[in-house]
């Protein structure tokens, strides 16, 4: 009989000590999962600085007096903007690149800005 009962405690005491073990592992095996969506909130928060830069770059321009910023697109990179799209006249292209040193958070500007030379209307016949 006694026997019998050791036989019991002993396989209880089996159980629970595989049940902890799998309980650890189980644990051990989530903390990768939380470390791993560590760096997509990085890259989505840098994804939303970054368009907020750009925006912050495109109120600068549409501000400043005279500019037309109706074909200038601008993205930006870690601080890093990119100027494309055309313009109507030529002092316009160094003018955008001047504005958008100036926003705060620009580190460099690449300004591939062309110029829109505006059609003549009226040569049909």
């Amino acid at each position: 009989m006694k026997t019998v009962n050791f036989l019991k405690v002993l396989g209880i005491a089996l159980c629970v000590a595989t049940a902890s073990s799998a309980y650890a592992q189980a644990s051990d095996a989530q903390a990768p999962a939380a470390t791993a969506a560590a760096p997509a909130t990085t890259t989505q928060s840098t994804r939303a600085a970054d368009r907020k830069l750009g925006r912050d770059v495109r109120r600068a321009l549409s501000r400043a007096q005279g500019f037309n910023v109706s074909n200038v697109f601008v993205r930006a990179r870690s601080g890093a903007v990119t100027l494309t799209g055309s313009v109507p006249e030529a002092g316009m292209i160094q003018q955008a690149a001047d504005i958008a040193k100036g926003v705060p958070g620009v580190t460099s500007v690449t300004n591939k800005l062309t110029l829109n030379f505006p059609s003549r209307g009226g040569g049909g016949s």
